[in-house]
């Protein structure tokens, strides 16, 4: 028969949704920090030609101008 569990603590829940959160946000800045260096040319381990850059620039300048200021 099913046995209900004991309750977790407020201190556990805490805990494990900070560390959950922290995980998430670490992600989010290497990812930013990977497209800063990419866009501006300081990738050491990422390579992207110029012809794709600028195309991109194309692109975005003529689709969303109010991005490119």
């Amino acid at each position: 028969m099913a046995v209900p569990k004991k309750r977790t603590s407020m201190s556990k829940k805490h805990i494990r949704r900070n560390s959950w959160k922290k995980k998430g946000s670490l992600a989010a800045v290497k990812a930013f920090s990977l497209a800063k260096s990419v866009f501006t040319g300081q990738s050491k381990s990422f390579f992207l030609s110029l012809i794709l850059i600028s195309n991109f620039n194309y692109l975005l300048f003529n689709r969303y101008p109010f991005l490119c200021l």
